[in-house]
């Protein structure tokens, strides 16, 4: 899991950095809202990659959806480590369980 810390640390430190010398700077400096409109974009690139069965494609298009993920998590100041924490918490939980006790609405 470093990779995905490593990736998100890089993503935190180029908030800053120059929308000209940096593809995240770039994306970040557009807003939030352009951040999750490209993760959906690649989502969806990974779901066609998935349904054609094209392992390789399937994988970079993989790498792009975390990639875009963490991007638009750092839009909205949603640490990695979050999500990691949520996701251990429901570890071990009945997937239908626990959609059961999300709050309706």
């Amino acid at each position: 899991m470093s990779i995905l810390h490593d990736l998100a640390a890089t993503i935190e430190a180029r908030k800053g950095a120059d929308p000209d010398s940096s593809w995240t700077a770039k994306l970040l400096s557009k807003g939030p809202e352009k951040c999750a409109e490209k993760f959906g974009e690649e989502a969806i690139e990974a779901i066609i990659e998935a349904a054609k069965g094209d392992r390789t494609k399937l994988t970079s298009e993989a790498a792009d959806v975390l990639y875009h993920l963490l991007v638009m998590l750092s839009a909205r100041d949603v640490a990695l480590d979050d999500v990691l924490n949520e996701l251990a918490r429901r570890q071990g939980t009945s997937g239908i369980a626990e959609k059961s006790a999300r709050p309706k609405g």
